[in-house]
């Protein structure tokens, strides 16, 4: 029995007696998520107590670890909920063991929301970057132009920064991949190892479309934020000259 509130000295030895495990002063979060492990629902009064409320569990047991002590409930029937316990021989090893297991545990539930994904490796970016630099730039006139090709130019820093932090010539390697892409079609993608051209697709490397869609969103938020700083000042700077005349004047400032 698991209860959120206190159960006094007296009840917790009847219980013990009757070989029932007690715990008091459970977290909300905590029981919500063991009535998804074992089935079941909470109880707000013996009154009203079913049979079918009740959850399963085939083992229980209480663990202790270091200094701090764990109640383990498994061999449930039909859990949809569940802990990872980490381990590792220090707090800095446990940190990176856990942010990894999270942004896979994330990267899994965007791919299955989405129920797509999009090649990685840089693949996305490189192919967006051409097709920017060789379709939509050759049918925009104008000032425009310019702009589609500095947007087509900024979407290589993926790739770029990939070679970059394996070791790779940054220029040579965008040429490889530009080169492969221009030949076979496909999605190409940078190969951290050798520094070589590769399909990600064969690989087992993908990306999640929501991260890539919210990169493209907020890319182009902050870009017109910065602009608009950027005119701000400029505005301030403009008021901050004298007016346009003779200096000397008699009747300068006269009436301001």
């Amino acid at each position: 029995m698991i209860n959120q509130k206190g159960i006094d000295p007296l009840s917790l030895d009847i219980f013990a007696k009757e070989g029932i495990l007690c715990l008091r002063r459970a977290k909300r979060r905590n029981m919500e998520r063991l009535t998804l492990a074992c089935g079941g629902s909470p109880i707000h009064s013996i009154e009203d107590m079913d049979p079918a409320q009740l959850g399963f569990a085939g083992k229980v047991t209480e663990v202790t670890l270091d200094e701090e002590k764990f109640t383990f409930v498994e061999e449930c029937k039909h859990p949809k909920s569940c802990t990872l316990l980490l381990q590792g021989p220090n707090k800095h090893t446990i940190d990176q063991i856990k942010d990894a297991v999270r942004d896979g545990l994330r990267a899994v539930k965007n791919a299955v929301e989405d129920s797509a994904v999009v090649p990685g490796a840089g693949a996305f970016e490189l192919a967006a970057s051409m097709h920017l630099r060789d379709v939509v730039a050759k049918k925009t006139k104008g000032r425009a132009k310019l702009g589609v090709l500095a947007y087509a130019e900024a979407l290589l820093v993926i790739p770029k920064t990939l070679a970059e932090n394996s070791g790779f010539d940054v220029q040579d390697t965008i040429l490889k991949l530009t080169d492969e892409r221009e030949a076979n079609g496909l999605a190409v993608g940078l190969d951290c190892q050798s520094g070589d051209p590769m399909i990600p697709e064969d690989e087992g490397v993908w990306d999640n479309v929501r991260v890539k869609r919210q990169c493209l969103h907020l890319s182009t938020v902050l870009a017109n934020q910065l602009l608009l700083v950027d005119e701000v000042m400029r505005a301030g700077k403009q008021m901050g000259k004298q007016p346009a005349g003779d200096p000397n004047d008699p009747m300068m400032g006269v009436g301001q």
